[in-house]
C-alpha cells in the first residue's frame, strides 16, 4: 500500500508547555537543536511520504519563519490555517479539498517524537481493510484504548463502556481512508475521538488498531519532560 500524503497536526495551543509556547507553536519548540515537528517529518519521509500538510492556528507566522521555502528536505509543505481552532476531526475535514488524489493519508500528532516502525502501521491498515487504523502501544502514560478478546478495538477513552481485556496507549499516529472524511462536518469543532467511538459502537472493525511496541515514543506533555528530552535528545537515524 502506497501513501504519499501526511497530515501533521500543528495547530494546538500547547497549554501544557506554557510559558514556552506563548509565542511559539509547541511542534516548533527545539529538541536537540531542531523543531519537534521535523522528527515527525523525517519519520514519515522514511516510509515514502512525499507531501506534508500542516494545520496552523496559534502563532502561525512562526511556521513560515521556520520553513521559509515551504519544504523540509525537499518535501513540500502545505500550511492550512485555522482562524478558529477546529480540533482533530475538524482539522482533517478542513483539508479535504487538498486530498483529491489521495486514497488514504497518515495523520500524525506534531508534538510527539518516535521511531516506531511505521511500515507495520501501513501494512496493518492494508490488511484490515478498515476506514481507520490506529498505532497502539501496550505501555505508556495513558492507556485509553481497549481491546477485546480478538484484539479488536472495543472502546476509546471509556466512551462506549466496554473495558475489554487489554488497555493500550494511542500513539497519536493513524491512517484514515479518504472516505472517512464523509463522516465529518465542515467547520465543526470536534475531536476524532468521539467520531471513532461512534464508529466502533455502530460498525465493529471500522476502526482497527495495531500494537507496535518497537522503538521509542515520547509525548512532550510537561516542561519537565521537555527539559529531560533536551538533556538527552533522540539520535536515531530516520
Amino acid at each position: 500500500m502506497e501513501i504519499k500524503t501526511a497530515f501533521i497536526l500543528g495547530a494546538g495551543l500547547g497549554m501544557r508547555l506554557r510559558p514556552l509556547t506563548v509565542n511559539c507553536p509547541k511542534p516548533l519548540l527545539q529538541v536537540g537543536g531542531r523543531p519537534i515537528i521535523t522528527y515527525a517529518m523525517d519519520h514519515l519521509i522514511s516510509v515514502g511520504i512525499g507531501r506534508f500538510i500542516v494545520n496552523t492556528h496559534h502563532c502561525a507566522w512562526v511556521y513560515n519563519k521556520t520553513f521559509p521555502a515551504g519544504q523540509w528536505r525537499g518535501i513540500p509543505i502545505t500550511f492550512r490555517h485555522e482562524p478558529v481552532l477546529l480540533e482533530t476531526a475538524g482539522g482533517i475535514k478542513n483539508i479535504e479539498d487538498l486530498l483529491v488524489e489521495d486514497k488514504a493519508i497518515v495523520v500524525y500528532n506534531g508534538d510527539i517524537i518516535t521511531n516506531l516502525p511505521l511500515e507495520k502501521l501501513i501494512a496493518a491498515h492494508a490488511a484490515a481493510g478498515a476506514e481507520v487504523t490506529l498505532a497502539l502501544r501496550s505501555r505508556g502514560p495513558l492507556l485509553n484504548v481497549s481491546l477485546n478478546e480478538k484484539g479488536e478495538i472495543c472502546d476509546i477513552r471509556g466512551l462506549i463502556g466496554h473495558p475489554g481485556v487489554m488497555r493500550c496507549l494511542f500513539a497519536g499516529i493513524y491512517i484514515v481512508e479518504r472516505r472517512f472524511l464523509e463522516r465529518l462536518q465542515a467547520g465543526r469543532v470536534e475531536s476524532v475521538v468521539p467520531v471513532f467511538a461512534r464508529m466502533i459502537r455502530r460498525m465493529p472493525g471500522s476502526v482497527a488498531g495495531v500494537l507496535i511496541d518497537e522503538g521509542l515514543w515520547y509525548d512532550i506533555g510537561s516542561i519537565g519532560e521537555y527539559e529531560r528530552l533536551n538533556e538527552s535528545p533522540p539520535v536515531w537515524e530516520s
